[in-house]
């Protein structure tokens, strides 16, 4: 149990009272209103999704797949050991042989080289779900100490019309509220997008790439000269 599982049940208790508040009407203009708009979801709606992402599962698949590279190994060793035979199939057999070791484990476009970067995206990923977790606590946190938490509990305790209408009491402290919650995970959510361009190359299918002889492919352009 982390910092934002402690806050959770505190913090979604906040953030209902806040959804119903933004929901009948916040001040226009607020800063508010584009994060609304980019997230497309309540404040508490927003939150209630985000305790779902765990870092544990996803360091966990980054050590399994981490432990598939052994069995790539074994092969490659048994794909190295010398042939005692010589002739035409020897040699197509060599070419093959170099072909699928370099498909296996040469270089980050190889199968191990693929398997490494999707070990690698697995652990950024979960230090990614961690720091955004520990972000999201640190607003809860600020946010439930506030004089606006205050403000939005009495108003909603009091029995404050929730109706769509005009801005009622309450309305301008949950959309502060709202809006720094909604900050934090729009951070949250870019790290994430920018995560996904930044591993995505490395994550692409590792394409076979057959064997070559040293003989001229007619299938391609040669060069002649004199």
């Amino acid at each position: 149990m982390d910092a934002l599982d402690r806050l959770a049940e505190p913090g979604l208790d906040l953030l209902r009272r806040v959804d119903r508040l933004i929901a009948a009407g916040v001040p226009e203009g607020h800063r508010v209103w584009p994060l609304l708009r980019r997230m497309q979801v309540l404040p508490g709606d927003a939150v209630r999704g985000f305790l779902d992402l765990h870092p544990v599962p996803l360091a966990s698949a980054g050590h399994a797949v981490r432990r598939l590279v052994r069995g790539y190994d074994d092969v490659s060793a048994a794909l190295t050991d010398s042939v005692l035979w010589s002739g035409p199939a020897a040699t197509a057999y060599g070419q093959q042989r170099a072909a699928l070791l370099r498909h296996l484990d040469e270089g980050p476009d190889s199968l191990v080289g693929r398997l490494e970067s999707t070990a690698g995206y697995a652990d950024a990923l979960a230090d990614w779900v961690e720091g955004s977790r520990l972000a999201l606590a640190r607003t809860l946190a600020d946010v439930l100490r506030s004089a606006e938490a205050v403000a939005v509990v009495a108003a909603t305790a009091t029995g404050a019309s929730t109706r769509p209408g005009p801005v009622g009491p309450g309305a301008a402290d949950a959309a502060e509220i709202g809006a720094r919650v909604l900050a934090v995970l729009c951070v949250a959510y870019d790290g994430a997008e920018t995560l996904l361009r930044q591993w995505a190359p490395s994550l692409a299918e590792s394409a076979w790439r057959p064997p070559t002889d040293g003989r001229p492919r007619y299938d391609q352009p040669t060069r002649v000269g004199w």
